[in-house]
């Protein structure tokens, strides 16, 4: 049958529009349905996301680039990439939001042991968690849980990233480790499979001008300069601040020349303002350190953000400014407008702190310290460390408790530092007991006084006759801290003084006990001498004699035990063995032995046992 003309296209467009394949670039999920419009609204989303973070590879090769061979047998000794952005979903992105929940929470302790039970668990963290976990042990000054948790992960193969790097780098700087923290920076850029970036030279050049190394500080600089960064404003910034320190104004205005001529001439970054005036100041002129500070805040064409600001204040407290520092912080007030404008944050409620408390104004840095939380801004412990130091150096111990007691409210947990400085104070205001019951706290709350903090106790304990208090504390601390002969020495002295002769000898029992090597020579032999004055050197004698005679008796002990689990695996192994194996002759028994013997045919087999002596011949 014949079709008319436009029949048969109307069966031809049909036919197109039925069988037309789908594009090749979808993918073979796009066909399907899903199960809401917030789905595919989701999915959209999803895709989007992953074309700006991995476009495709067509877009990146020419047409006539031949396409690449792959490797077939990779360097296994090549470091190991860290995880990328775009695998922190489904299940891992589940753990990363519940470890950040707690984090929130300040339940620093439960984040870490989740972050830890996790990583041999089917939903392994990614890097980007494990440095949002450390990062927050920063925040806190742990830096023992840091490192750990740096150790555990690497041992767990989670590759790092710069910023676990430059996490490590940090921490390592605020112990005052410089070395270390300069190992780690030479690793990352021999071994790691990426570059160190500008955050990285930050932190180094920081680090190494607070410990007073400002020449290492300019050989930093010069090599991210040489490694093709950007002059970066904030590491001249911190180098300024390095000459400015030292008063050597000529290097705060030869870097800041260097700064504008690698800039173009000129510095639109306000961080570094703040330095130049504290050049002007040690050059004595007042008038040109105003102008540039009337520069830097008028001007349209330089951008302060919270630090530059915090920069200018610091200029003008440390250089009898006060009160026009009192007007720029009211002006940082009214401008700061989260998210959208930052111009005061925790570092500016510090520097005002230090400004009040230069101007003995106590209660007005109480006051100020206090209403940072009207712009969203909280204490950490540095900065309660700082005001309550402050305020004990002015004999305000009062109100320096006022603000420890007050920190648990703020979330805010103190740390060694801020009992060292309240025990300290409370020495000199003759509280001794109210002293003891701060390190006493401090060891509850599993924090480490270090030996000479328990030395200084001691010392103030036994120097007002509290004997005996002091042997308690010294009790305390000998299964925490690994003691010297001078701790050892004063404290039986103290006891020795008040005829606690007994009481030494306990010690001296603890320590044979325990660890022999603690009791050297020059403490034996002062221990020796107080005795002598007393005739009781045969007592250090017979108590010396006694432990090496429970030793012995402990070793023949462990000794015979281990015999008698011998004999019993022994009887144990005997009674499992078919009697049937052991010929027909029968056994011999006597006082010595039991003889049995097995024949072959080709030969005669002897074993005897001596139930006596636990041995065995074969013959």
């Amino acid at each position: 049958m014949a079709l008319s003309k436009p029949t048969f296209f109307h069966h031809l467009k049909t036919l197109i529009r039925t069988h037309h394949p789908l594009p090749r670039t979808l993918p073979p999920f796009r066909h399907l349905s899903y199960a809401t419009p917030e789905d595919a609204a989701a999915e959209r989303r999803r895709r989007k996301r992953r074309l700006r973070i991995e476009p495709p590879l067509n877009a990146l090769r020419s047409p006539t680039q031949p396409r690449p061979t792959p490797t077939p047998n990779p360097n296994p000794n090549a470091p190991k990439l860290p995880e990328h952005v775009s695998l922190l979903t489904g299940n891992r992105l589940n753990l990363h939001n519940r470890i950040l929940k707690l984090i929130r929470e300040n339940d620093l302790q439960e984040a870490v042991l989740l972050t830890r039970h996790s990583v041999y668990s089917n939903c392994k963290p990614t890097i980007f968690t494990c440095n949002a976990v450390m990062t927050a042990c920063y925040r806190q000054s742990k830096y023992a849980e840091l490192l750990n948790l740096h150790r555990f992960i690497t041992q767990a193969a989670i590759a790092a990233n710069v910023v676990t790097y430059n996490l490590i780098i940090s921490t390592y700087m605020d112990c005052r480790k410089i070395d270390t923290a300069m190992e780690q920076y030479k690793q990352l850029v021999d071994s790691a499979p990426f570059d160190p970036n500008t955050t990285t030279y930050r932190i180094i050049v920081k680090g190494l001008v607070d410990d007073n190394k400002l020449d290492r500080g300019l050989e930093i600089k010069d090599e991210m300069i040489s490694n093709g960064f950007e002059a970066d404003p904030v590491v001249y910034s911190y180098l300024m601040s390095g000459y400015a320190k030292n008063g050597d104004h000529e290097g705060i205005f030869g870097l800041y020349d260097e700064l504008k001529g690698k800039l173009g001439g000129f510095v639109s970054n306000g961080v570094v303002y703040g330095s130049v005036m504290k050049g002007y100041f040690l050059k004595g002129m007042e008038k040109e350190a105003m102008e540039c500070c009337e520069e830097a805040l008028g001007g349209s064409k330089i951008k302060m953000s919270a630090v530059a600001y915090n920069s200018v204040l610091d200029a003008l407290c440390k250089n009898g400014k006060f009160d026009v520092a009192l007007k720029v912080f009211d002006e940082m007030l009214e401008k700061h407008n989260p998210p959208k404008l930052l111009t005061v944050n925790l570092g500016s409620y510090n520097v005002m702190v230090d400004g009040y408390c230069a101007e003995k104004r106590f209660d007005d840095a109480i006051n100020v310290f206090e209403s940072m939380g009207e712009k969203r801004c909280y204490p950490d412990t540095l900065s309660y460390n700082n005001l309550i130091e402050q305020l004990c150096e002015n004999g305000l111990l009062g109100k320096a408790e006022e603000l420890y007691n007050g920190m648990s409210e703020k979330g805010v947990i103190p740390d060694e530092y801020t009992f060292v400085v309240l025990m300290d104070t409370c020495f000199k205001e003759n509280r001794h007991d109210d002293a003891a019951a701060y390190f006493k706290t401090m060891v509850e709350s599993k924090l480490r006084p270090n030996l000479g903090v328990y030395n200084r106790l001691i010392d103030e304990l036994v120097k007002v006759g509290k004997v005996d208090e002091a042997k308690s504390f010294f009790d305390m601390m000998v299964p925490k801290l690994r003691m010297d002969d001078d701790s050892y020495k004063f404290i039986m002295k103290a006891l020795f003084d008040v005829t606690k002769h007994d009481e030494v000898l306990e010690i001296i029992g603890k320590m044979l006990r325990e660890d022999p090597l603690d009791f050297s020579d020059e403490l034996q032999e002062f221990v020796r001498e107080e005795l002598r004055k007393e005739e009781r050197e045969d007592d250090l004698v017979n108590l010396m004699a006694e432990i090496e005679r429970e030793k012995a008796e402990a070793a023949a002990k462990e000794a015979e035990e281990a015999e008698r689990a011998k004999a019993s695996a022994r009887a144990a192994v005997s009674s499992l063995l078919p009697s049937k194996l052991f010929g027909d002759k029968g056994d011999a028994e006597s006082d010595d032995g039991v003889v049995a013997e097995m024949g072959d045919g080709d030969g005669e087999v002897k074993v005897q046992e001596n139930s006596a002596a636990g041995e065995q011949v074969t013959a």
